[in-house]
Parts: C-alpha cells; structure tokens; sequence
C-alpha cells in the first residue's frame, strides 16, 4: 500500500495512506491531537503515582514520545507497552518532525532509540521511561489487571470496523486494573455501545480540534 509523508495543520508530521484515504493521525494537527486525547484527558488524571500504559497502535511512536516528554517533566514513572502488528519502517520515521515541532530537538536521540529498540523486549529509554514494543494483533492480547491508562488509537472505524468491537474492548475492559482508563478519538455510536456492552461506563468530551467529541471509558473501580 503506498504511504505518504504529510504536514498536518500544526505543522507536525502524519502518514497518509492515499488506498485508504486514511492519516495516521488527525490533518488537524498530529501532536495537538495527540496532547488533547490521550495526554489531557488520559494521563493527567493519574498523578503522582507509577503507571503502566498500553497503547494500541504505536504507529510512528507520536503518543509514545509524547508520553516519554511528560514521564521526564513529571518525574512520574512510567511503563509503556506498543502494540503494533505493522510496523512503520525506520527510514520513514527518520523523517518525522515530532522533536523539532514539539521543541525538544535535544530529545530526538531518544525519540530514533525508541524505534530502533528491538521489539519484544523491555528498554529503559530514560530514568522515569521503560518501553516494550509488542508485535501482535490487537485480538491476541490475553493482558489481564495490567494497567491504569489504554490509549487507543487504531485506524478509524470507516476502514478498520474490526478493531472497535466487543471482542477487541472485552480484551481492553481485562487489561486495565480496576478503576483503570481507556481514552480514543472516536465518538460512534457503535462505538460507544461496545464500550458499553462489555462493562465501561462512558464519557463523551470534547474532541481534539476539527473534531467534535471524544470517548473516555472507566473500568469500574469494583469490578
């Protein structure tokens, strides 16, 4: 499938897959999006306390680097699992701009050692910022009370309906400990009744610029 790299409206990069009309991130803006879903409303409501994160769809290791900048700032201790069945291949993530446009070019040593890490492995990047990298389909994850935050970001619903289903949130719903958080970009209606369907409740917030609304979902702390 041919990819493309692309500027998004904030100037940060995104891949885009022309096949399927499809980003890997908002055109809106790839960082501004990523703050807003999964830093904003994911990460900030766990304080001061270690936290293990699972990603689906580590795609160009945007949300991951992100993360790695706020464990750093924050001194908060962080785990952070990637799930990814394809991985983007390294000479197109040398020609991300993510460092330069979230200005900390003085971190982009470690933004290419996160990628070029070997996958299956577990690597302290930093002192507050440990990594491994999972190549595996989202259906094959058997994680159970693992983590307090999911970020979700797989490609949309429109050209990958099989990623949003009950099967795939029951297996979201089993990684998360109690009380533990899942936040996406995606708002559907079908979406959010999958959610629903395997035990979440729900929130819709305010989307990422050129987006309406988001979904945050909340594993019962009882459960």
């Amino acid at each position: 499938m041919k990819r493309e790299i692309i500027t998004t409206n904030d100037g940060s990069s995104s891949i885009f897959l022309p096949e399927w009309n499809e980003s890997y991130h908002s055109k809106f803006g790839a960082i501004q999006e990523a703050k807003h879903v999964f830093i904003k409303n994911g990460l900030d409501l766990i304080q001061d306390k270690e936290v293990s994160i699972l990603e689906i769809g580590f795609g160009t290791g945007l949300n991951a680097f992100i993360t790695l900048i706020e464990a750093k700032k924050r001194k908060q201790k962080i785990n952070y699992i990637g799930v990814e069945a394809y991985p983007v291949p390294l000479e197109e993530i040398e020609l991300l701009n993510y460092p330069e446009q979230l200005g900390v070019i003085e971190e982009k040593d470690l933004f290419l050692k996160m990628h070029q890490t070997e996958w299956e492995e577990i690597y302290t990047i930093s002192d507050y910022f440990a990594i491994n990298k999972r190549k595996q389909f989202f259906d094959t994850i058997t994680d159970e009370n693992t983590f307090e935050l999911i970020y979700f970001d797989a490609f949309g619903f429109r050209v990958q309906p099989e990623l949003w289903t009950e099967k795939i949130f029951q297996k979201m719903f089993n990684a998360l400990n109690p009380g533990g958080i899942l936040v996406t970009y995606a708002c559907r209606t079908v979406i959010k009744n999958a959610m629903l369907a395997v035990g979440f409740t729900i929130e819709k917030l305010p989307g990422a610029p050129g987006k309406r609304e988001m979904l945050r979902a909340k594993k019962p702390i009882d459960f």
